[in-house]
C-alpha cells in the first residue's frame, strides 16, 4: 500500500530544482542583506526550526563572520531584545505560512522595523504576504504531516543563503554541490528504500528511540524525534546532540535499547563514535547512518543526505504498525 507521503517523497528532487530556478534572485537579494546587518534571527516550529538548528551548526563550524540565534516562535515573541535590534533580519521558516507563533514574531518584526523574510510552500499566505521578502518553496501542497519536499527545500534555501554569504573557504564548492542535489536525492530515494524497508520491519515493535547526531546534523535528528518518529510512526522518541550523551542517556542506554546515530566525521563526531563505542559495548541497538556510505559531499551538507533514508525508514516503520506516516490525531484539530 502506497501513502500520500510516498508520492511527496519522490517528488522531492524536483521540488527543489523548481525552487532554485525561481527564487534564486530572491535568496541572492537576501545574502546581500545579511552582509550589511550585524544579527541573523531564525525562527521557526517543529520541522521547521530544526533546518534553523542545521545551517546555524554549520554556519558555526565553518564561517566565523555571522552572528545567528535561533528561536522557535513565541519564544522570540517575547524577547525583549527585539527593540534594540533595528540592524538585523530576521528569516521565518514554515510550511503553511501560518503557524500562529511564528506569524507572531514576523508581525513584531515589523513593527520593530527588523527586515524580514519568509521562507513557504504557500504562496498566498499571511507569512509570504505580510514579508518584507518573500520567498516560495515549489512544493505544490504537501499533505503529510513530518514534512519531505517541503523540509529538502527549505533546508537548502537557508544553505544557499547563508553559506553565500559567509566567509566559509569552501563555500563555492559546497554551493556548487548543493546545487547538483536534486540529482543525488534521485539516486538515494531509488538506493535506500529496501535496506530501510527491512530495517524498519526489524524495529516495528520498538516503542522508544534515541536520535543522536552533532553539528548540522543534530537538528536533523531533532526532525526525526520529533516530527518524523513521534508524529509520522507514532513512537516516543528523544533527540540529543552526541556530546549530551554522556549527561543523560548514558544512564538509559543498556542492552537492546534502540539508538539512532548521524555521523559524517566531522569534528565533533570524535564525541558521536565515542557514544557509538559505548552502546556497543551495553549490545544496544545501534543503527548508525554514516555519510560515507551513501555520498562523496562536503560534510556540512549530510543532512540532505540523511534524510532520504531516515524517510523511508520512518515511512515503513509505520506501514507495519498499521499506521499512515502522514495521518495525524491531534495536529490541526485541537486549539493550543
Amino acid at each position: 500500500m502506497k501513502y500520500k507521503m510516498y508520492d511527496e517523497m519522490m517528488e522531492q528532487p524536483d521540488s527543489l530544482k523548481k525552487t532554485f530556478e525561481s527564487e534564486m534572485p530572491k535568496m541572492d537579494d537576501v545574502s546581500d542583506l545579511i552582509s550589511q546587518v550585524d544579527k541573523i534571527y531564525l525562527i521557526g516550529c517543529g520541522s521547521s526550526i530544526s533546518t534553523c538548528y542545521s545551517v546555524r551548526d554549520a554556519i558555526r563550524m565553518s564561517s566565523t563572520n555571522m552572528n545567528i540565534e535561533v528561536y522557535t516562535g513565541y519564544e522570540f515573541y517575547y524577547n525583549k531584545k527585539l527593540v534594540n535590534d533595528e540592524n538585523s533580519i530576521a528569516i521565518f521558516t514554515s510550511q503553511s505560512g501560518e503557524t500562529a507563533d511564528t506569524l507572531a514574531s514576523l508581525r513584531r518584526c515589523n513593527e520593530f522595523g527588523i527586515h524580514t523574510v519568509s521562507i513557504s510552500n504557500e504562496p498566498d499566505s499571511s507569512m509570504i504576504k505580510e514579508a518584507k521578502t518573500p520567498i516560495v518553496t515549489r512544493c505544490e501542497r504537501e499533505t503529510a504531516i513530518l514534512g519531505t519536499k517541503t523540509y529538502i527545500t527549505q533546508l537548502a534555501c537557508l544553505y544557499q543563503i547563508l553559506f553565500k554569504a559567509s566567509d566559509y573557504e569552501e563555500k563555492s564548492e559546497l554551493l556548487a554541490q548543493l546545487a547538483e542535489m536534486p540529482k543525488m536525492l534521485e539516486k538515494l530515494l531509488v538506493a535506500t528504500e529496501d535496506e530501510n524497508k527491512v530495517l524498519a520491519e526489524e524495529f516495528k515493535d520498538e516503542d522508544i528511540f534515541y536520535c543522536l547526531g552533532s553539528g548540522p546534523n543534530f537538528g536533523l535528528s531533532y526532525k526525526l524525534a520529533m516530527t518524523m518518529l513521534m508524529e509520522g510512526a507514532i513512537k516516543h522518541a528523544c533527540p540529543e546532540y552526541s556530546a549530551e550523551f554522556r549527561h543523560g542517556l548514558i544512564e538509559r542506554a543498556e542492552k537492546d535499547v534502540p539508538v539512532i546515530f548521524l555521523t559524517s566525521d566531522l569534528k565533533s563526531d570524535e564525541i558521536t563514535q565515542k557514544a557509538i563505542d559505548f552502546c556497543k559495548n551495553l549490545e544496544a541497538k545501534s543503527i548508525i547512518y554514516d555519510l560515507k556510505d551513501y555520498a562523496d559531499v562536503d560534510k556540512l551538507l549530510s543532512p540532505f543526505i540523511f534524510v532520504i533514508p531516515l524517510e523511508w525508514f520512518v515511512y515503513y516503520l509505520a506501514h507495519f504498525n498499521g499506521e499512515d506516516p502522514g495521518a495525524t490525531r491531534h495536529i490541526g484539530k485541537v486549539r493550543y
